[in-house]
């Protein structure tokens, strides 16, 4: 009896195993159909979002893991939308970049007509502060950036590159593109450079 217990646990294993490897197969058609129904009232500088773009597009046929030749490709595209401070001044002001990580305002279907300057809502995904402790963890933490990396102007500029568009770093990144989709300006983005690269950031103590 022991065995045939044994037997039988070890099939069920097998099965839902099996099971949880069988990817759903989805109708890219009724995937879009669904995606447009659930927006029916979109403003018109949403209709491209439910359409995306060709880093989307591909990203989501490769489940954000595209073979190496098309994610060089990808990031090489998303690098040339990148735009610099006309003045080449990278950073900003970390207090106002602190403000920024907090706020989560913008881009919601409430929050039009705008009232205020979109956020970053960065603590929504990464620690950045010890004072903070409601804090995501979709990204790692952030605590420490700039000391980490001496404060050094590659990396200050590396910084300012991922804020504006994560993908050139990482092709199919989770972080969203601030820059290239203009959700954030580009003073905004050196003010958050500042909050992760500025030694008298909160982020560095």
């Amino acid at each position: 009896m022991k065995k045939l217990v044994i037997a039988l646990s070890a099939a069920g294993l097998a099965a839902t195993a099996a099971f949880a490897q069988t990817k759903p197969s989805v109708d890219p058609a009724k995937a879009d159909a669904a995606m447009k129904a659930a927006f029916p009232k979109a403003p018109a500088d949403w209709q491209p979002r439910l359409a995306g773009d060709q880093t989307m597009r591909e990203c989501s046929e490769h489940r954000n893991a595209p073979p190496a030749a098309l994610a060089k490709a990808i990031q090489a595209r998303e690098k040339a939308t990148i735009q610099y401070p006309a003045d080449g001044k990278l950073l900003g002001d970390w207090k106002k970049g602190n403000a920024l990580a907090q706020s989560g305002y913008g881009l919601r279907f409430t929050d039009y007509p705008p009232k205020n300057a979109n956020g970053g809502n960065c603590f929504a995904c990464h620690q950045l502060t010890k004072a903070e402790i409601s804090f995501g963890t979709v990204g790692p933490s952030l605590l420490g950036y700039g000391t980490i990396r001496k404060f050094s102007e590659a990396d200050t500029k590396a910084a300012y590159e991922k804020i504006y568009n994560g993908h050139a770093a990482l092709a199919c990144s989770l972080m969203p593109r601030f820059g290239t989709n203009n959700v954030l300006t580009i003073d905004q983005i050196k003010d958050l450079t500042a909050l992760l690269m500025s030694p008298d950031s909160p982020v560095n103590k």
